[in-house]
Protein backbone atom coordinates (compact mmCIF):
# COMPACT_ATOMS: atom_id res chain seq x y z
CA UNK A 1 0.00 0.00 0.00
CA UNK A 2 1.54 3.71 -1.10
CA UNK A 3 2.16 5.89 1.44
CA UNK A 4 0.64 8.79 -0.26
CA UNK A 5 -2.60 11.19 0.43
CA UNK A 6 -4.93 10.55 -2.07
CA UNK A 7 -8.06 12.16 -3.02
CA UNK A 8 -11.11 11.68 -5.43
CA UNK A 9 -11.71 14.19 -8.43
CA UNK A 10 -15.33 15.41 -9.02
CA UNK A 11 -17.10 17.68 -11.85
CA UNK A 12 -14.82 19.35 -14.57
CA UNK A 13 -13.99 17.38 -17.76
CA UNK A 14 -15.60 13.76 -18.55
CA UNK A 15 -12.33 12.65 -20.33
CA UNK A 16 -9.82 13.45 -17.70
CA UNK A 17 -7.75 10.15 -16.98
CA UNK A 18 -8.17 9.94 -13.57
CA UNK A 19 -9.84 10.70 -10.73
CA UNK A 20 -8.08 9.59 -7.37
CA UNK A 21 -4.86 11.61 -7.52
CA UNK A 22 -2.21 11.51 -4.90
CA UNK A 23 -1.78 15.22 -3.29
CA UNK A 24 0.89 16.77 -2.19
CA UNK A 25 0.74 18.12 0.67
CA UNK A 26 -2.87 17.88 1.31
CA UNK A 27 -4.65 21.17 1.04
CA UNK A 28 -7.56 23.88 0.00
CA UNK A 29 -6.61 23.56 -3.79
CA UNK A 30 -5.71 21.00 -6.07
CA UNK A 31 -4.42 22.04 -9.98
CA UNK A 32 -4.24 19.18 -12.55
CA UNK A 33 -2.49 19.97 -15.61
CA UNK A 34 -4.79 18.81 -18.50
CA UNK A 35 -4.92 19.75 -22.11
CA UNK A 36 -2.67 23.06 -21.85
CA UNK A 37 -4.36 24.45 -19.21
CA UNK A 38 -5.39 23.59 -15.52
CA UNK A 39 -8.16 22.04 -13.62
CA UNK A 40 -8.64 23.27 -10.27
CA UNK A 41 -10.73 21.29 -7.56
CA UNK A 42 -11.09 22.67 -4.05
CA UNK A 43 -11.10 20.55 -0.83
CA UNK A 44 -14.50 19.62 0.26
CA UNK A 45 -15.70 18.05 3.90
CA UNK A 46 -16.94 14.78 2.11
CA UNK A 47 -15.20 12.00 1.64
CA UNK A 48 -15.95 8.93 -1.00
CA UNK A 49 -15.48 5.01 -0.01
CA UNK A 50 -13.18 3.72 -2.59
CA UNK A 51 -11.33 0.68 -3.50
CA UNK A 52 -8.35 2.46 -1.86
CA UNK A 53 -10.27 3.47 1.22
CA UNK A 54 -12.37 6.23 2.19
CA UNK A 55 -10.69 9.37 0.55
CA UNK A 56 -11.29 13.43 0.31
CA UNK A 57 -13.43 14.60 -2.17
CA UNK A 58 -11.81 17.73 -4.26
CA UNK A 59 -14.80 19.13 -6.12
CA UNK A 60 -14.31 21.49 -9.66
CA UNK A 61 -14.41 24.63 -9.56
CA UNK A 62 -12.52 26.23 -12.64
CA UNK A 63 -10.71 25.90 -15.75
CA UNK A 64 -7.47 28.08 -16.63
CA UNK A 65 -5.29 27.94 -19.98
CA UNK A 66 -1.33 28.09 -19.79
CA UNK A 67 -0.18 31.07 -21.98
CA UNK A 68 1.52 30.51 -24.84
Amino acid sequence: MSNSVKAVLEGGPEDLPARIVPITPPGIELKVAFKGGYEHFKVTARHKDTPEGSLPVYEWTVRTENAQ
